[in-house]
């Protein structure tokens, strides 16, 4: 009788083809989820770039109606003003440059 109750008695634990299943399954939703990260990521980044911009553009007036002079084109005066930019001028979250004015049109170049 102790024979016979071995022998149906199962060990525990994961097969093969169990494992492979579930492997293939994260890989399916990895192959998924991983492109829209960084697809959201990039535009997320092109979104905050364009409130930066308008932000600028906002106080490089507000500059203007100050102090009755445009700011210098590389912003460095506005960006060093604690009323404007308090934590300084943000840079471009897209390439991380810096962002500058056009001298003709004293709007950020895009």
């Amino acid at each position: 009788m102790n024979r016979r109750l071995s022998k149906t008695k199962r060990r525990g634990g994961f097969s093969l083809l169990e494992l492979l299943a579930v492997v293939t399954i994260l890989g399916v939703i990895a192959a998924v989820v991983v492109p829209r990260i960084s697809t959201s990521k990039a535009g997320a980044q092109a979104e905050v770039n364009k409130q930066n911009i308008a932000e600028i553009n906002s106080a490089v007036e507000r500059w203007y109606f100050d102090n009755g002079t445009w700011p210098k084109d590389d912003l460095t005066d506005i960006g060093t003003n604690p009323n404007y930019f308090p934590d300084g001028l943000p840079k471009n979250p897209v390439d991380g440059s810096a962002y500058a004015l056009d001298a003709a049109t004293h709007r950020v170049k895009k």
